[in-house]
């Protein structure tokens, strides 16, 4: 970790309390998974999460009662912002009063989601071809909170191309924008693997705001050279937390503290849902990923696991290859 973080006047009015941050990820970053990724690390490293983008439907803002499922009841040092995703600006600005009402430590807008129900309501990346929009959506939130919490925007680097980053990272500061997050993907490159981090860095380069880099990260190490390479003041990590929920620290857990935080999260998903089946389908997206301890063995024994149909014998094969 870079201690010069804690230094860095960029960050003022932001709640982070290191420079790392873990993604918000629809059907991931749930509360059963976020919380045991926030409980294995340092508040000075891992510095905060954000929940799953909360849909703000229409002109409908969100009710109090969604946002608390998304927040989840157990809280750590480290603040857990509500991510929201919609297009209509009185609706989005009610939700982040609403969110500010509730006391979350900050409200993030979703201009990246790339999925086609998000570009069907004009939501997510659809933002990404309108600049001006995107500005206004910000405005409409940070006067929807006014000045209780800080509001965030995080973008891709274009619709697309990447031609215009810099005038979309400056439209979300012109909104008001504490800070920009920037996936260096652009819509329609999805989630490929290859990635160009000069994108965050002329995002960086293009504003006054603290800048985020999101993409490419795949080891511990990339960390801080994603840093290093970009000037960007906080890196968001996302699918390779899937892969190794250790990733913010560095440490090289064990097949048995694998073993635990499979056998934690298996037991957490099936404390907060009824349906076993739901459950079974978010723990096949950790074993799909997960490489850390090798708990999975090999591309073998993890296509057993995912092609398991039963709910039941999942469940009861982790429990007892978690506790042998």
């Amino acid at each position: 970790m870079n201690v010069a973080f804690h230094d860095n006047p960029t960050r003022a009015g932001l709640p982070f309390t290191g420079p790392w941050l873990l993604a918000p990820m629809e059907g991931v970053t749930d509360p059963a998974f976020r919380e045991l990724v926030l409980a294995l690390h340092d508040a000075r490293e891992l510095g905060g999460a954000f929940t799953e983008f909360v849909r703000v439907v229409g002109t409908n803002p969100v009710k109090g009662a969604v946002m608390r499922r998304y927040l989840g009841g157990r809280r750590h040092s480290q603040p857990v912002g509500i991510q929201l995703m919609g297009s209509d600006a009185g609706a989005v600005a009610a939700s982040a009063a609403q969110a500010a009402e509730l006391g979350v430590p900050l409200v993030d807008l979703n201009f990246g989601c790339p999925a086609k129900g998000a570009l069907r309501g004009c939501a997510g990346s659809a933002v990404l071809d309108d600049p001006r929009r995107l500005e206004q959506l910000v405005c409409a939130a940070t006067d929807g909170v006014d000045g209780r919490v800080p509001v965030t925007a995080k973008i891709r680097a274009g619709g697309n191309d990447a031609e215009h980053v810099e005038e979309l990272a400056r439209a979300a500061e012109a909104g008001g924008a504490s800070m920009l997050t920037i996936h260096c993907r652009t819509r329609i490159e999805r989630y490929q693997d290859g990635v160009d981090w000069t994108r965050i860095a002329r995002a960086v380069s293009s504003v006054s705001i603290p800048v985020c880099g999101n993409g490419g990260v795949s080891t511990h190490s990339d960390l801080e050279r994603m840093r290093r390479e970009t000037g960007c003041t906080f890196v968001m990590v996302g699918r390779a937390v899937l892969g190794d929920p250790w990733i913010f620290s560095g440490h090289i857990a064990s097949r048995g503290e694998t073993a635990r935080f499979v056998l934690d999260y298996a037991n957490a998903l099936r404390s907060r849902s009824p349906n076993l089946k739901g459950a079974a389908s978010r723990m096949k997206q950790l074993l799909r990923c997960l490489d850390a301890g090798r708990f999975v063995r090999d591309e073998d024994d993890r296509r057993t696991w995912l092609t398991e149909r039963d709910a039941r014998r999942l469940f009861a094969r982790l429990d007892a290859e978690a506790t042998s």
